[in-house]
């Protein structure tokens, strides 16, 4: 790990840490999804960074993946709300997670979730089996009377990769990955009041480049400059569509998907439609072996 890959990884995870508190005070009854969302990638931009990932807000028993598409909004009235962000700064990414309760009656769900991230940031060290981590996400949810989501987990953030190798489990995965000097990960607990799984369905409005190859309609191709403007990272309709047709616009993306040039991202669905809470934060092990939770 060189010294400038680790000042940008703590000065993003700082930075995310910031724009998950703005995000999180900002959302209350009677507010418009859309400016929330606004509003956060102006803060982003006003402290001089970029979105690793468009900031998502995903309701209720939707665990992630999530945003309106746009020409539709939604107002809060009594959701369970997770706000999910991510900053980049030279490729570093720093990605953070919290949950709000609207409705007042789920806060056992998000004090599961948090204890369950707590838990697993308290054990983290050099030669630490990673399924030790999922083991103890797994009991700090399960002790609290939920299930941890099984098919969701942390992962790795390489530069200008939101998701890499390893997965972090929410439960003990047999896995036979260790914690080593130099990796830079997420943890992200899922708890569930549901089935304990997710299902992919709907509509995405999240995507990301995954390879070139020929693109027939001008339309189309016409969208292909924007795309790579992302430098791999995952981006929203939202930003392809402004100032053009949305129709067209969506039309082209489906093409896109269709001949491998693009991947789409559905929302996740919990299986049983149970309430979903999730935590997030950052974590750097550097060559010495201290342990950074940089988001927390």
């Amino acid at each position: 790990m060189n010294e400038k890959y680790k000042r940008d990884f703590l000065h993003a995870g700082a930075l995310a840490k910031q724009v998950r508190a703005y995000g999180k005070s900002l959302i209350k009854t009677g507010v418009s999804y859309n400016s929330v969302i606004s509003k956060i990638l102006h803060k982003i931009s006003e402290l001089g960074a970029i979105a690793a990932f468009p900031p998502q807000i995903a309701l209720d028993h939707v665990a992630a993946h999530f945003l309106p598409q746009p020409d539709e909004d939604i107002i809060f009235s009594n959701e369970v709300i997770k706000l999910d962000v991510g900053i980049c700064v030279n490729g570093a990414i720093g990605d953070c997670a919290v949950t709000i309760d609207l409705s007042g009656k789920h806060q056992p769900l998000i004090d599961a979730a948090e204890a369950a991230l707590l838990a697993a940031e308290q054990l983290i060290k050099v030669g630490l089996p990673i399924r030790e981590i999922g083991a103890a996400i797994e009991e700090a949810i399960v002790s609290r009377g939920f299930k941890p989501i099984k098919n969701l987990s942390g992962h790795g953030l390489g530069v200008y990769k939101v998701h890499t190798p390893p997965g972090i489990p929410n439960y003990d995965d047999r896995s036979s990955s260790h914690i080593r000097p130099g990796m830079t990960f997420a943890i992200e607990p899922f708890a569930t009041n549901g089935a304990g799984m997710i299902y992919e369905a709907g509509m995405p409005a999240i995507f990301s480049f995954a390879a070139s190859k020929p693109v027939h309609s001008d339309f189309a191709r016409s969208l292909m400059p924007k795309i790579k403007t992302f430098q791999g990272l995952p981006f929203s309709i939202h930003e392809l569509a402004k100032d053009l047709p949305l129709r067209e616009v969506q039309k082209a993306v489906q093409e896109l998907i269709n001949i491998g040039v693009i991947i789409g991202y559905a929302p996740f669905i919990e299986e049983a439609h149970g309430m979903v809470a999730q935590a997030e934060n950052s974590v750097l092990v550097d060559e010495n072996g201290k342990v950074f939770i940089t988001t927390r």
